[in-house]
């Protein structure tokens, strides 16, 4: 990897990364904060095994390593440049990456795991798949998880056809929460995009990347998906514990 690509220039990348995800998630950290609740709530030995379904770049990963000094965290994802930042800030002998591809078969395996892990967890990710490539992960996470095992996800999760009208003023509510708690757009997501590919550093990565793992959603799932394949999954109890707007935070136990 380039030699001035280290810790404290992907921390800086990273640190970009969150001030433009919080635009379109004004209430990022209170999501963050309840997840990590959600699992102190329901996990209860302290050095919990976590997978981190599409890590990305660690976001997730990094705020519970803090709020959990015991716990180990497994993160998998498909994007070479996202796992290389996160590996380069966050890789520590609690916290490590796997590269797979969610929508396909035997990602579980990749991961080697040593025990079944106590919490999936997931932010701003599985909305990227399609209905059945989604239950089939929510079936596999059922799988793996002991009794009393917990899924955890925090997304923009939809009620379905609700209607343009109503897609529209969703948006703008966002808009205006994020107006009111002061954040600035100073970077959205594509402008984000547009800097990683242009710099040296991440030059590399940003060949990894390229011709590799695309997102296309055809069949987009709704929150009443998400329950239903977790209850389809063995989980004896799922339902929503946090919502604004749109952004939820949902939960099943085994």
């Amino acid at each position: 990897m380039t030699n001035s690509l280290g810790k404290d220039r992907a921390l800086y990348w990273l640190e970009r990364w969150d001030r433009q995800q919080e635009y379109y998630m004004p209430d990022r950290e209170e999501r963050f904060a309840v997840l990590a609740d959600v699992l102190d709530e329901l996990v209860p030995r302290p050095d919990a095994l976590i997978v981190d379904l599409g890590v990305g770049p660690g976001s997730t990963a990094r705020r519970l390593l803090d709020r959990f000094p015991d716990a180990t965290i497994v993160g998998v994802d498909a994007d070479p440049l996202l796992l290389g930042l996160a590996d380069l800030a966050y890789g520590s002998a609690r916290f490590r990456t796997v590269s797979a591809d969610l929508r396909e078969d035997g990602w579980y395996e990749k991961l080697g795991l040593d025990r079944a892990p106590d919490a999936f967890v997931s932010t701003t990710a599985l909305h990227w798949m399609n209905r059945d490539p989604l239950r089939e992960l929510i079936a596999t996470c059922g799988r793996a998880l002991g009794e009393g095992g917990v899924f955890v996800d925090a997304d923009h999760l939809y009620e379905g056809e609700v209607g343009p009208r109503l897609d529209a003023l969703t948006r703008a509510l966002t808009k205006r929460r994020a107006a009111r708690a002061g954040v600035v757009r100073e970077e959205d997501w594509a402008a984000w995009w547009e800097a990683v590919e242009a710099a040296p550093e991440l030059a590399e990565l940003v060949a990894a990347r390229a011709g590799g793992f695309t997102h296309t959603v055809t069949d987009k799932p709704s929150v009443h998906d998400y329950l239903s394949f977790l209850r389809e999954a063995g989980f004896a109890e799922a339902g929503s514990v946090w919502q604004v707007g749109d952004d939820r935070i949902i939960a099943g136990i085994r």
